[in-house]
């Protein structure tokens, strides 16, 4: 290669858009971020009922914390619902994603690998708090213990969005 045709490949690669070389987020499920080989029925032990309440305390078996080795900093883009942890008048800038609404506050927590505690630079709008969201940013396995259950996952979003079907 001549060094006019290196100078005009650097040039390319200077001039191209950064969106154009930013990664893509993988869309993910729920269900991804139990481990491959881990069946769904087999992240929740037995469970304790009380009856006089009419409520089950669901005890999680090893499996309910094994969490998916191949999300571990990955760009991920997933959807949920917001139980905050810190609210203010600009809104949510930390909060557990949850699979369902309601999850953690009026039943028991879900198990960890389907818990994700979520942290944002850009508060989320309190006026926006029981709609579902889109979730984008970089993933990590990290069990943390908070006052709602133990998560599983941490993301620090890129970008929140409202979750349209």
């Amino acid at each position: 290669m001549n060094r006019r045709s290196a100078l005009a490949i650097l040039s390319a690669a200077i001039a191209t858009p950064s969106s154009l070389l930013a990664r893509t987020a993988q869309e993910i499920s729920w269900y991804d971020l139990i481990p491959p080989g881990v069946p769904l029925a087999e992240i929740i032990g037995e469970g304790e009922l009380d009856e006089a309440n009419d409520t089950w305390y669901p005890i999680y078996d090893a499996n309910g914390a094994k969490l998916n080795p191949a999300l571990d900093g990955a760009l991920i883009k997933m959807p949920g619902f917001i139980i905050p942890f810190n609210v203010s008048a600009d809104g949510v800038t930390s909060f557990m994603l949850v699979p369902y609404v309601g999850a953690c506050i009026h039943t028991p927590p879900p198990p960890a690998n389907q818990l994700v505690s979520v942290t944002t630079d850009t508060p989320w709008p309190n006026d926006e708090l029981w709609a579902p969201v889109w979730v984008t940013g970089t993933m990590r396995n990290q069990i943390q213990s908070t006052e709602f259950g133990d998560t599983g996952y941490a993301i620090t979003a890129e970008k929140i969005e409202a979750y349209e079907w």
